[in-house]
């Protein structure tokens, strides 16, 4: 049997994602054995909050070096991870079926947005995330939390009241916790939130050919409406900004959200076109993005970003 070594990150979600990978490939492609290859990443040790990391790819760098190197032959990320270019010789190669993309409020009483007590302290890892609550609720408190899906969870047992997250996550990992979905009008989601991504070495076209045995097209062509929207207006860590792009029949739209760092500012943006042409899609709201001005809701991102690593 032909075996595959793939790259992932050692966290419980990484590993998670990456069996479900591993089972629709045998599925699709009984004769072929797959192993992982768990390699730790910078973003793995750095504990500092993700946005007070100035460095772009913190979650994927190593584990695309180990394909880029031949050490594995193609790696499984979380999507919203991955930059919207590609370090030279490597290539996404297949984007499967695309989990629930909304974040979700997760509460130990299971309170709602609205119904969050004056005053409570909830925890994000996201700039986005923290920028988005304070606009429908700016009575409560919003504070960093870095760690593993599950230690953010414990965290609501005394130190937070809440945390934002991913739904994606909480579903890959089948945890059993209550949680209110947010709408993805007012918690516009990170490009490319709830799908997967694998890289493989753009010349290894055995392994593409056997990754596009699962590719999902839809998955694939609103993950590329979303990277070309990211790529056009660079987006990362220290300025957040919501996309969400959805095929409907032969046609496909794209919403994305922009906030000032006081989040009394907002741009909105939503083009709609052939889905032929995600590419372009993604591109077309960038630039209209930027026509209505989101450089000027990037000014004094840096200094939410320093005043927040000082807490």
């Amino acid at each position: 049997k032909l075996k595959y070594l793939i790259g992932t990150r050692g966290s419980r979600l990484s590993l998670a994602q990456t069996r479900w990978v591993i089972d629709m490939l045998k599925d699709a492609n009984p004769d072929c054995d797959y192993e992982m290859v768990p390699i730790t990443t910078k973003g793995d040790t750095d504990p500092r909050p993700l946005f007070a990391i100035d460095q772009r790819g913190i979650f994927e760098k190593d584990v695309d070096r180990a394909v880029f190197e031949g050490r594995v032959h193609f790696a499984v990320h979380s999507m919203k991870d991955v930059p919207s270019g590609l370090p030279g010789g490597l290539v996404l190669a297949s984007v499967p079926k695309r989990e629930q993309v909304n974040d979700v409020l997760v509460t130990p009483d299971g309170h709602s947005m609205e119904s969050l007590p004056k005053d409570s302290v909830i925890g994000t890892s996201s700039l986005r995330r923290a920028v988005q609550v304070r606009r429908m609720r700016p009575d409560v408190q919003v504070r960093p939390i870095r760690g593993n899906i599950e230690t953010r969870i414990r965290k609501t047992d005394g130190s937070f009241d809440g945390v934002v997250l991913a739904a994606a996550g909480i579903r890959r990992l089948g945890l059993d916790v209550r949680y209110e979905t947010l709408h993805t009008d007012d918690f516009s989601p990170s490009p490319g939130q709830g799908a997967l991504a694998m890289v493989a070495r753009e010349d290894d076209e055995a392994t593409i050919r056997m990754l596009g045995s699962i590719e999902d097209p839809d998955s694939r062509l609103a993950a590329d409406a979303e990277r070309a929207l990211s790529s056009m207006i660079e987006s990362g860590c220290r300025f957040p900004i919501g996309a969400y792009a959805r095929p409907d029949g032969d046609m496909m739209s794209i919403k994305a959200h922009a906030y000032s760092v006081d989040g009394s500012d907002s741009i909105v943006v939503e083009e709609r076109g052939p889905k032929t042409d995600p590419g372009r899609l993604g591109a077309d709201a960038g630039m209209e993005m930027q026509r209505r001005g989101i450089g000027r809701l990037a000014l004094n991102w840096r200094a939410k970003v320093e005043e927040w690593n000082t807490k």
